[in-house]
């Protein structure tokens, strides 16, 4: 079997797999993306790291590939839905780096603070400024840390042993769980209001781009200091280098970028930006880590069959995988419904099994749904193996129970979210051998195909309704591929799941929303 590791992996990782029997290794960095589709199609495995960029193109040409594996967590660079779509298993290392990331964030808070570039590049030009670059201290300072994530909950803790306030804020972790670690629960708007150093540790999803904005500096203490050793992007760069200039934030530093690398950014002409090339799991030990942990994953699941950290696949073994595949798929999409229909931090997540699941082990499936509801709270933190763990340290409890009947179904799988503000009930189960369904959404039945761009409308069930939706789609050339009705037992109302070629924009979804019958619009994407 052969393995194409296609950018820097490190020597360690290289020489397991040239140590190890039946495994081929060929390494070749900085191909073109054009270079590397005209080789792909040899290949078992893809060790990459950060540089390559997997895309639908590539994995079309990668006809043997049945496993990427990138050594480090985040997979911007990895297009998931395309690799699943074709049975290739995605693997990061979660872990290897969180300690080496959280300690460049307070390294980049140290500098910022007592100017230490600044000061490096001065004397070296020869210029003595020891009164211009005064610095000021940390201690007894208010650090506001966003994200209380594997990161984020480690720079809480190396700031509170330099002696600062920590406030914290997480909407997908309960206040519970953060004071009992010792910090302080707060919400933006607090945060802004007496922080005096902000850090990103939030992951890179469509609520947070953009997330540090005009409006959030506007609503800052003056003289803030920002911090980003996240994702690029969270932070918008226009809006703080106009935030800086006019001195409202007192300084940055910089370790990611929207663009990387970032070329000429009007941020560097700045004196009090600091910056780094995207450094912040850069170092000797955690580079051992990822390379050593990458390396053992994809032997282990080439010759073994053994999924570990995939994030698309349940850590399971080959033969087990096998029987619980068309279960998994279905857990997956449950959570994932979930994760986009309920509201408030999760306290408690209830699976319910019923059926005849032939004495199968379903904890599995337990980790396939926790792993579709939580990646579309945390995405690249989370996997099927730290999907429990994370659940943990969110502070959610979950509950299972099994019985041998399902009434009306062979099995089925019933989750039952429970937030600070509401409790929400999904169904699922299988057709036929593997086709998953959802059929039942709180008190509405109905046969839910779980996948592509969807839409959940609730509306009045009365004459029209349906058709003043389909007139409003298309007005906006927006084809439905399909549509269910769900139906209260006693009421007033439906639901109506709407299957459509193209996602739902916002002001098509406003439209909808205005029409009389209509109460609810939910995009969905599955």
């Amino acid at each position: 079997m052969k393995v194409l590791v296609s950018d820097n992996l490190g020597e360690v990782g290289v020489q397991i797999f040239q140590k190890e029997e039946g495994i081929e290794v060929d390494v070749k960095t900085g191909l073109k993306p054009e270079e590397l589709k005209a080789i792909i199609g040899d290949y078992d495995a893809l060790a990459i790291r950060s540089a390559t960029k997997v895309t639908e193109d590539l994995l079309s040409a990668a006809k043997k590939l049945k496993v990427v594996g990138r050594a480090g967590i985040g997979l911007d660079n990895v297009d998931i839905p395309a690799a699943t779509k074709r049975g290739i298993a995605v693997m990061n290392t979660p872990g290897g780096n969180v300690v080496t990331t959280a300690e460049h964030a307070i390294a980049m808070m140290m500098a910022l603070t007592r100017n230490i570039p600044q000061g490096t590049a001065t004397l070296k030009a020869g210029i003595w400024e020891k009164k211009k670059l005064q610095g000021r201290e940390v201690c007894n300072k208010v650090l506001g840390v966003l994200g209380y994530g594997n990161i984020g909950s480690i720079v809480a803790d190396r700031g509170r042993g330099l002696k600062m306030r920590v406030l914290v804020y997480d909407p997908n972790v309960t206040a519970e769980k953060i004071e009992k670690a010792g910090f302080e629960s707060a919400g933006l708007e607090k945060i802004y209001k007496e922080a005096d150093y902000i850090t990103v540790h939030v992951p890179k999803i469509k609520s947070t781009v953009g997330l540090l904005n005009k409006a959030a500096f506007a609503q800052m203490k003056d003289g803030v200091m920002i911090i980003n050793c996240a994702r690029g992007g969270i932070v918008d760069e226009a809006d703080l280098y106009e935030a800086l200039r006019s001195g409202k934030v007192a300084g940055a530093a910089l370790d990611v970028f929207a663009t990387e690398p970032p070329g000429k950014s009007p941020l560097f002409e700045l004196d009090n930006v600091i910056a780094t090339p995207h450094l912040g799991a850069s170092t000797l030990e955690a580079q051992t880590n990822v390379a050593v942990a990458v390396a053992e994953q994809i032997i282990a699941f080439l010759k073994h069959n053994t999924v570990i950290n995939a994030v698309n696949v349940p850590s399971v073994t080959g033969e087990l995988l096998k029987k619980l595949g068309p279960y998994l798929t279905l857990a997956d999409r449950l959570g994932c419904l979930q994760a986009q229909l309920i509201c408030g931090p999760i306290k408690e997540v209830v699976v319910e099994y019923a059926g005849d699941f032939q004495g199968l082990d379903l904890s599995p499936v337990t980790t396939a749904l926790l792993n579709g509801l939580l990646t579309m709270l945390v995405k690249d933190d989370v996997n099927a193996v730290n999907a429990p763990v994370i659940a943990q340290e969110m502070g959610i409890k979950i509950t299972e129970t099994a019985s041998a009947e399902a009434k009306d179904y062979l099995t089925l799988v019933t989750v039952t979210v429970i937030t600070t503000e509401m409790s929400n009930r999904v169904a699922g189960t299988i057709f036929g051998k593997s086709d998953a369904r959802v059929v039942q959404l709180n008190n509405f039945r109905l046969e839910m195909i779980p996948e592509g761009h969807l839409a959940l409308i609730h509306n009045m069930d009365k004459p029209g309704a349906i058709g003043s939706i389909g007139t409003t789609l298309g007005k906006n050339n927006i084809n439905i591929g399909r549509m269910q009705v769900g139906q209260e037992k006693e009421g007033e109302r439906n639901i109506i799941i709407l299957s459509t070629d193209t996602s739902l924009p916002e002001d098509v979804v406003a439209q909808l929303t205005a029409l009389p019958m209509v109460k609810t619009v939910i995009p969905l994407e599955l």
